[in-house]
């Protein structure tokens, strides 16, 4: 019998950085995700295969039961992996699954092996949330706390376990023992204006997350409390013209915090609508504001992957 799991994506869209000490955020879950399916097999093993979201297999491994790395397949003609890139990937897939079987014992303890197949909706490199939606999967499968599980793997706030969980915006606050997720009624009015640039490459959330904790947090809780105030005003948000002053205050705020420039200062200071950095600073997708006939200034400058807020998020 087949089982099917089921995982959204991410954009954050307050308080990045800021959400790894426990400021609130606003989170958004996309339309896209990803899909587990797991069917148990007779060969006391488990056959691991992941598709992309054109359908291709891009990783394949083959790990015995009791948990042991068995072997790694680069399935790709176009060589997506190298041999160190899929054995690393299958030590990581396997650390999470060993997680998830200290976290539940009977997780993976019948006398049988399984067949799992992971189907992404969305292009691994956009950033969406490739490896959060495959360890709420994952815990969905093993029946154990997502947020337990990304602590003992991953690591990371957890705001993209609780996207990965829920079909609308998110208010989340990371706690020590439990965090505290609210949905959050967000559907603005101008939403016609906004749009997810992507930005030619990935960011590393591990590095992000390093990079910041290795900061001297100089006027941390007066950006916190800016940035608290922010994320509560733009909930209640009704015209663009706020929202743009809102978001490029924001951007000043983190910019200052983490000693980066913002994005728009650096690659598109001649851009007259507002951008934002979602996640991690450098890569992945950003916020732009303006109309469809506006986004060609990106489209000029060699950034063509652009999705309207309506079609990206829940």
């Amino acid at each position: 019998m087949k089982k099917s799991f089921y995982s959204h994506g991410k954009l954050l869209l307050t308080s990045e950085y800021l959400v790894l000490d426990g400021i609130k955020a606003l989170a958004l879950p996309t339309k896209k995700g990803q899909w587990l399916v797991v069917e148990e097999n007779d060969e006391k093993s488990i056959i691991w295969k992941s598709l992309d979201n054109e359908g291709n297999y891009w990783f394949e491994t083959k790990i015995k039961l009791p948990l042991h790395l068995s072997e790694t397949t680069n399935t790709s003609e176009k060589s997506i992996l190298t041999d160190e890139e899929g054995l690393g990937i299958s030590e990581t897939l396997l650390e999470i699954l060993q997680a998830a079987k200290e976290l539940n014992p009977n997780f993976l303890s019948k006398e049988k092996g399984y067949t799992v197949e992971t189907r992404l909706e969305f292009d691994r490199k956009w950033g969406l949330g490739s490896s959060s939606t495959l360890i709420n999967n994952i815990a969905q499968w093993a029946e154990v706390d997502a947020f337990l599980l990304l602590k003992k793997s991953f690591g990371g706030s957890g705001y993209d376990i609780a996207s990965a969980q829920h079909k609308t915006p998110i208010l989340y606050t990371r706690k020590e023992d439990k965090p505290l997720v609210e949905e959050a009624s967000f559907n603005p009015a101008f939403k016609n204006h906004l749009f997810f640039v992507y930005l030619n490459q990935k960011q590393d959330s591990k590095q992000c997350i390093k990079h910041y904790q290795s900061l001297p947090l100089k006027d941390f809780d007066k950006a916190a409390e800016i940035v608290k105030q922010i994320t509560d005003t733009i909930l209640n948000c009704s015209s663009l013209s706020e929202f743009c002053e809102l978001i490029d205050q924001h951007e000043e705020v983190i910019s200052k915090i983490i000693k980066t420039p913002t994005v728009k200062s650096t690659l598109f200071p001649d851009y007259m609508g507002s951008i934002k950095s979602l996640g991690g600073w450098g890569g992945d997708f950003v916020l732009a504001t303006g109309s469809v006939s506006e986004m060609e200034y990106f489209k000029n400058k060699g950034y063509n992957i652009i999705i309207p807020y309506t079609e990206m998020v829940l």
